[in-house]
């Protein structure tokens, strides 16, 4: 029997907070929000993808159906510590995770060198047959943020997380190699997430009435791959530019 949570089922929404509107989310969700246990952590990721990156690109194009799989630790691991491997489906706005935890190198040997799992598990059944059917997946993007988390005093179902200082690299793709990349998002921002098992409850809904908070459609990862584009797209601007200046000198 594992001591951790393995399986998700819930709707989850997503917002962009500048500094003010935190602060007054706070304030409003004080009698009915309390803070976790675990207080605030520091998520590590690497995202895994075909090399022509199918996965997030039909990601960004909305699709009813989309999955993503990726390589989680809470802070950066060592040798000997343990991972979680999670695979996340969303299907018509359901959000289903199923996740495995495995010691570092041997979820290593099994994401980037494809050896066999010594666990035999319904999720790891799973793991196989979404590696199998991509056949090519390679580590493709590291992404880490802070993150806090409040559950609801009269359902504690109900999860509404806040991320800051989301980073992002495409090099040196491996846990153990530190928290360092490139922002995300502005200063001061935080993404905010609601976590509900059903319909979202009617004094949240209030709130985020009154306070004009309107969901927003924002993929780390998929954000992530954008910035890499704008960057890429920049760097050939700039070499025609050069090229062009250096014909005509």
């Amino acid at each position: 029997m594992s001591n951790y949570q393995d399986t998700f089922k819930r709707y989850e929404k997503k917002y962009l907070l500048s500094k003010e509107q935190y602060s007054l989310f706070m304030e409003k969700t004080k009698d009915h929000l309390k803070i976790d246990d675990y207080g605030e952590i520091t998520i590590c990721n690497i995202y895994f993808d075909t090399p022509n990156r199918m996965l997030i690109r039909s990601s960004l194009e909305k699709p009813i159906y989309k999955e993503k799989l990726r390589l989680r630790s809470y802070g950066t691991p060592s040798i000997g510590d343990n991972v979680f491997i999670e695979l996340k489906k969303k299907y018509k706005g359901v959000v289903y995770k199923r996740r495995e935890q495995m010691e570092l190198t041997s979820a290593e040997d099994y994401l980037y060198d494809y050896l066999p799992s010594t666990k035999q598990t319904q999720i790891t059944k799973e793991l196989d047959w979404f590696l199998k059917f991509y056949k090519d997946l390679i580590p493709s993007m590291y992404i880490s943020y802070n993150r806090f988390a409040m559950y609801g005093l009269e359902d504690s179902e109900v999860r509404v997380t806040f991320d800051q200082n989301i980073i992002y690299r495409q090099e040196d793709l491996y846990l153990e190699s530190g928290v360092w990349g490139e922002p995300l998002l502005e200063e001061g921002q935080k993404l905010m997430e609601i976590k509900i098992p059903g319909t979202m409850p009617l004094w949240l809904s209030h709130i985020l009435d009154e306070l004009s908070l309107y969901p927003a459609s924002f993929s780390k990862y998929g954000n992530a791959y954008k910035e890499t584009l704008k960057i890429k797209k920049q760097r050939i601007q700039n070499n025609r530019t050069a090229k062009g200046e250096k014909k005509y000198a």
